[in-house]
């Protein structure tokens, strides 16, 4: 059977996406973009770069106007000293969107890029018509041990010997041994797969300016105890947005219980789970992703926000009839709901 993250897509004719720059509140902004239709917009996740999307664009740019930008930080955008939030982010996203005379868009968010893009869809629900989560961070608190290790202020110096020879075979042997220190949620065998995309992105820290990027938007959102920022106490705004969950079960990074828990918490969701793929799904399973997301695309309604239905849900605010699932998922989001460790924005 042939290894679905080299099998060729089909041939797409004059998609490829152009790398483009603007430049806003004086620092320079890389994008790609291709096709022209209904906006979707691909957000990546930590230390990564529009370039993971690379397989995925041109086949969406058919139909669609597709962005992914370079977050702030990352990539070929500049990487001052700056806030790295995810809401400093949803700014960054609106203000791009604004540069481009994109008024709305479909939003699918990767990872670190799953909570800018529900961060985006809190912020100006207006902009949004549909919001795709992939493997999802700021759900709750689980994620890999090597990332709350890297978060510690003394331990993330030995993210500057990554470039040593050896080092990343260091690297692997030290999650692995966190992980067993720390249990883990994981299903057997799934803890070393995302190992290779993990060190990838570690590995991929340029210079200086990009290694301390990389720790501020760490930092932002995880410490030693795990993700510190958590969208379920805001997830019943979506109600009336189309929202697709997709998440690999073999996920090391953030486990697939994560998925349920969100699925949950949004009322009409769909969820998707790719049994043989890790935490990058559209990386992993590249035909498989792309057909549930066209599908999706092509079987929902943009969302027309309603102000008056907004300030309705904001009132009420959410309870337990809110919540589906299973018993046990239902109270595991109200579990995390309820933390005093939770952080809003």
């Amino acid at each position: 059977m042939s290894d679905p993250r080299t099998r060729a897509l089909r041939p797409v004719p004059d998609t490829e996406p152009q790398l483009v720059f603007r430049t806003i509140h004086g620092y320079r902004r890389a994008f790609r973009i291709a096709g022209s239709g209904p906006a979707v917009l691909l957000l990546h996740g930590i230390g990564d770069n529009s370039s993971t999307w690379s397989e995925i664009i041109p086949h969406l740019a058919e139909n669609h106007t597709v962005i992914a930008p370079d977050l702030l930080g990352h990539g070929r955008s500049d990487k001052p000293r700056a806030d790295y939030s995810v809401a400093a982010y949803a700014n960054g996203v609106r203000d791009l969107l604004s540069v481009l005379g994109i008024d709305t868009v479909t939003v699918v968010g990767h990872s670190l890029g799953g909570g800018v893009a529900m961060q985006f869809a809190y912020q100006f629900p207006q902009m949004v018509e549909r919001l795709v989560l992939v493997s999802t961070g700021g759900v709750t608190k689980d994620v890999h041990p090597l990332l709350r290790l890297v978060s510690v202020p003394v331990v993330n110096e030995m993210l500057k010997l990554l470039r040593v020879p050896g080092a990343m075979t260091a690297v692997r042997a030290a999650g692995a041994v966190v992980a067993r220190i720390h249990g883990s949620p994981l299903r057997p065998g799934a803890m070393l797969h995302d190992t290779p995309d993990l060190v990838r992105v570690l590995g991929d820290l340029p210079d200086p300016t990009a290694y301390e990027a990389y720790l501020r938007t760490l930092r932002s959102v995880v410490d030693w105890r795990g993700q510190v920022v958590t969208m379920l106490d805001r997830s019943y705004l979506t109600e009336n947005l189309p929202v697709q969950v997709i998440w690999g079960a073999q996920d090391s990074v953030i486990p697939v219980a994560h998925a349920h828990l969100a699925h949950s918490a949004m009322p009409g969701s769909r969820l998707e789970i790719f049994a043989d793929a890790g935490h990058f799904p559209f990386r992993d399973e590249p035909i498989r992703f792309l057909s549930v997301l066209e599908d999706f695309l092509a079987s929902t309604t943009p969302l027309e926000f309603d102000a008056d239905r907004w300030r309705t849900l904001l009132i009420d605010g959410v309870g337990e009839a809110d919540i589906t699932g299973s018993p046990e998922t239902r109270m595991a989001v109200l579990g995390a709901m309820g933390s005093d460790e939770r952080s809003a924005t």
